[in-house]
């Protein structure tokens, strides 16, 4: 009986569960992972943002662009670089807690840190089969669809959820 139970469990949970830590990747050793990805034919999706305080509009938006490719691999900014692009109050959350928050998606593979202006060396690194940003953004305006395009891949917007924001939020907190 117990080996039926315990052949039935391997079964249904195949591999050992990933602590969300194992997701938080670095520039060097995500090197292993899309080449062990790309020799599984898995089409790499990447997007990036500060997900500061992670909400609705963050998981409907990175659930559609994960379920575009078979791997997501999210780039976030770090802490240096979030207070550059939304002021000295923020980040909110500091940049392991958001990294650890992503990581717990199931749909998310691996979360990079990227401290530059944009992610556009990080792109050109991992080279993803599909480049994703919301709605507010154009495809030709999206950085580094360059790379993605000249390597075959392709550029997507997700439709954003209204009423969702980061900013909203904090906004209405401080009411």
């Amino acid at each position: 009986m117990f080996f039926f139970i315990n052949e039935r469990l391997k079964q249904r949970y195949p591999k050992p569960h990933k602590m969300t830590s194992e997701k938080i990747v670095t520039r060097e050793s995500i090197a292993g992972l899309l080449n062990k990805w790309h020799k599984n034919n898995f089409k790499v999706v990447f997007t990036n943002g500060c997900f500061d305080i992670l909400h609705l509009g963050h998981v409907d938006y990175l659930e559609k662009a994960s379920a575009l490719g078979d791997r997501m691999v999210i780039g976030i900014n770090t802490d240096a670089s979030v207070k550059k692009l939304k002021g000295p109050e923020r980040p909110i959350n500091n940049e392991y807690a958001r990294a650890r928050v992503l990581a717990a998606l199931e749909f998310v593979h691996a979360v990079i840190l990227f401290g530059e202006d944009t992610p556009y060396e990080l792109i050109d690194i991992i080279k993803p089969d599909i480049l994703v940003k919301g709605n507010d953004y154009s495809p030709e305006n999206i950085v580094g669809a360059d790379i993605v395009l000249s390597n075959g891949g392709a550029v997507k917007t997700i439709p954003l959820v209204e009423g969702y924001s980061t900013t909203g939020i904090i906004s209405k907190l401080k009411k």
